[in-house]
């Protein structure tokens, strides 16, 4: 049986209390919001704090308000994210993205900003401590080589976080708390292409809440790859958004790519729907110009040369989602996830 290491524990009420915590004690405390991934990963001795910060009763973190656009607390579960109206009518690559992350019993306890700020994942690190003892452990965590290329000199861990690739290709931004301070980043810089070192959020700040840019005349949509219809963390993740003119003309679009580096990928094959109505000549140069950025490495349980091959494919489904096309049969064929209204 993995047991928790010991810990201490706070439960502060409010984001200030919760940043002075953490100021006063220093890197070896972790927050806590959910718990689904941090639990298993202090039990497995990937994370192993002294003190965890609790979130789960900072009520400010747990509201959303909507009016020129949208503003989300990092708090809310994913369960709630779904549940919003707002979400689900003007923002539909997020309200995708939550609803088809792991099962509704763990969207009732994990947290949006749990979600983003989700550790990177990969084949060597999330294994048993005796099984990663038995390799002589991992670059990521107690050993110095990357198993997944043995000459690169940094962690190849791979980012699995699918609201994040959603929230970017929206336009999003976040808003980080600390004891002395408070600032507001684009969500695309909120992550770096280190698998260790993934987050540009300093250890005594807190994700407070996510704005999302008023949605009027844009439309985007978010598919996952996955072994199993559900619980799987992402392989490859696409988050497309696309705004059109009247007459159908693109004027702008953003691609995101998850789980194929460890930050989630924004590509310029955007660039190449710009000018032109979203027709299949169009999401076909899309498709190919993501296909070729796309590297995602052996760090998952399929094969990394086929998980490439499709990011094309999967590019095609969200930009004719968006068309209008109904995608709703080729997603329980080939996403294995049926999305409904309540989940």
């Amino acid at each position: 049986m993995m047991r928790l290491p010991w810990f201490g524990f706070h439960a502060p009420s409010s984001v200030g209390e919760a940043a002075r915590i953490l100021a006063a004690e220093g890197p070896d405390a972790m927050l806590i919001a959910g718990g689904t991934d941090l639990l298993p990963n202090m039990k497995r001795r990937h994370q192993t704090p002294k003190t965890l910060v609790s979130l789960r009763h900072v009520q400010a973190l747990r509201r959303s308000s909507n009016g020129i656009g949208l503003t989300l607390g990092s708090g809310m579960t994913l369960s709630e994210v779904v549940a919003t109206p707002a979400v689900r009518e003007n923002y539909r690559a997020l309200w995708e993205a939550a609803a088809q992350i792991a099962t509704p019993q763990l969207r009732n306890m994990g947290t949006l900003g749990g979600n983003l700020c989700l550790d990177t994942r990969c084949t060597y690190y999330n294994q048993n401590h005796e099984w990663r003892k038995a390799i002589d452990f991992c670059m990521k965590k107690d050993g110095e080589i990357c198993w997944v290329a043995t000459a690169s000199k940094r962690c190849l861990a791979m980012s699995s976080t699918d609201t994040a690739p959603a929230l970017i290709a929206l336009g999003a931004t976040a808003t980080l708390v600390s004891a002395g301070a408070e600032r507001e980043v684009a969500l695309a810089d909120l992550y770096r292409n280190d698998g260790i070192d993934y987050l540009t959020r300093r250890p005594d700040e807190i994700v407070t809440e996510v704005r999302l840019p008023d949605a009027a005349g844009w439309a985007s949509s978010y598919w996952k790859l996955r072994r199993r219809g559900a619980f799987d963390f992402p392989v490859l993740g696409v988050a497309a958004a696309v705004k059109r003119a009247k007459d159908g003309t693109v004027e702008d679009a953003r691609i995101v790519l998850g789980a194929v580096a460890s930050r989630p990928l924004v590509i310029e094959a955007a660039k190449a729907l710009l000018g032109r109505k979203l027709d299949d000549e169009a999401i076909a140069a899309a498709g190919a110009a993501a296909g070729s950025r796309a590297k995602p490495m052996d760090n998952a349980d399929l094969d990394l040369y086929w998980r490439k091959g499709v990011v094309g494919a999967f590019v095609g489904y969200a930009l004719g989602q968006i068309r209008g096309d109904d995608m709703s049969a080729a997603r329980v064929r080939i996403a294995r996830h049926e999305l409904r209204a309540v989940a």
